[in-house]
């Protein structure tokens, strides 16, 4: 899998820019008589251009470079029962750090894994990020858990998934969406802020690129990407002064490995929406169209890469890079070209090379009218 990270390319072409602008100026400002034909006034503003470009990039893929110590440092995650959020807690236990893994259920497999398999600096932890009262209960425990009483890193993950066509979907999928991947990460975020600021250490927010660009069939979790990008960049502002580093990650496609949406569930929540439309929605569908869409979302389940690896050794960048960015995009070139496509080209275009023509439902040759 190739790993793109979208701010690297507009970091590089924004110091292009500000070369060949510097390049520019220093050329005119540099007496003509120094140049003994206009050849060598444009060799002199190449010449200049190419260097400094070439340190800009150079500091910019070198600054990554550049770490933290981390031994010892204590982070807490939350959704850890399975997916990114499980790996990411071995992984920063191996690494050395004081791990605090969040879980919905203390007794399911994942914490048993975590278990199993962690050292004794990684502390199963029972959290539900939309209970108050779990998350006032961490707040007492960590200061028990953590070495010396700081906590450097929080890593909001715990997250929902949900899809169908925004007409299908009940407005209490929405609701709960909204509650865990949103008030969730606002919850739990409000919680730790305060051992945060103390530490002046980080903030990771897992979104998507369903936060960066809209997508049929997933509305419900698109909303909540939309606004946990939202939320983080009102955070990273109000932190700056604080020296916390907040971060947001925007993971591909990613789903058959993290399990945050499975065939079954599809299934399971389709006849859900089947019995909760309208009669009219249903009519101008169609069952034939419904059952269609639903085979397609259940394969989508399925779909993507299987190791979260290259999400792990992000987040764990966002983490320990002494200079965070505010995002890391983990995409492989189909969805680095799409989300680029997305922000640059008209919707119309864009619309066009990714949906095709539009085709009118068959079922909508019998018209509903909607209830006044």
């Amino acid at each position: 899998m190739v790993v793109w990270v979208g701010d690297w390319l507009g970091d590089l072409v924004f110091w292009g820019a500000v070369s060949w602008g510097a390049s520019t100026l220093l050329l005119h400002l540099t007496p003509s008589s120094y140049f003994y034909c206009s050849s060598s006034s444009s060799s002199f503003f190449y010449y200049t251009f190419t260097a400094f470009w070439s340190v800009a990039a150079l500091t910019i893929f070198l600054l990554p470079k550049f770490k933290v110590g981390v031994r010892g440092r204590a982070v807490l995650i939350t959704g850890c029962d399975t997916g990114i959020g499980n790996a990411l807690a071995l992984h920063l236990d191996k690494m050395g750090l004081v791990v605090v893994a969040g879980v919905l259920e203390e007794a399911g497999e994942g914490a048993e894994l975590l278990r199993r398999e962690g050292s004794e600096r990684l502390h199963v932890l029972q959290l539900d990020v939309t209970c108050p009262d779990q998350l006032s209960a961490a707040a007492r425990r960590l200061p028990h858990l953590l070495p010396q009483g700081t906590l450097w890193g929080l890593v909001n993950n715990a997250g929902l998934q949900a899809s169908g066509q925004v007409e299908w979907v009940p407005l209490h999928t929405y609701r709960r969406l909204i509650e865990v991947n949103v008030l969730g990460t606002v919850a739990a975020t409000k919680t730790f802020l305060p051992w945060l600021r103390r530490a002046r250490g980080r903030v990771v927010n897992i979104s998507s690129v369903a936060g960066i660009i809209g997508s049929r069939l997933i509305s419900p979790y698109t909303l909540t990407k939309f606004a946990v990008e939202g939320f983080s960049d009102s955070l990273r502002q109000e932190m700056r002064a604080w020296g916390v580093g907040v971060s947001v990650i925007e993971p591909g496609n990613f789903t058959a490995a993290t399990n945050i949406s499975t065939a079954e569930g599809v299934r399971v929540r389709a006849e859900e929406m089947w019995a909760c439309m309208g009669e009219g929605v249903r009519r101008d569908y169609g069952r034939d169209t419904f059952q269609t869409i639903t085979s397609l979302m259940m394969q989508n389940a399925q779909s993507g890469y299987r190791d979260v690896t290259p999400v792990v050794e992000t987040v764990t960048a966002a983490l320990t890079e002494w200079s965070p960015r505010a995002r890391y995009r983990v995409v492989d070139g189909y969805y680095f070209v799409k989300v680029t496509a997305a922000r640059y080209l008209p919707e119309w275009l864009f619309d066009l090379l990714y949906l095709g023509p539009r085709v009118t439902p068959r079922p909508l040759l019998t018209s509903y009218t909607p209830p006044s």
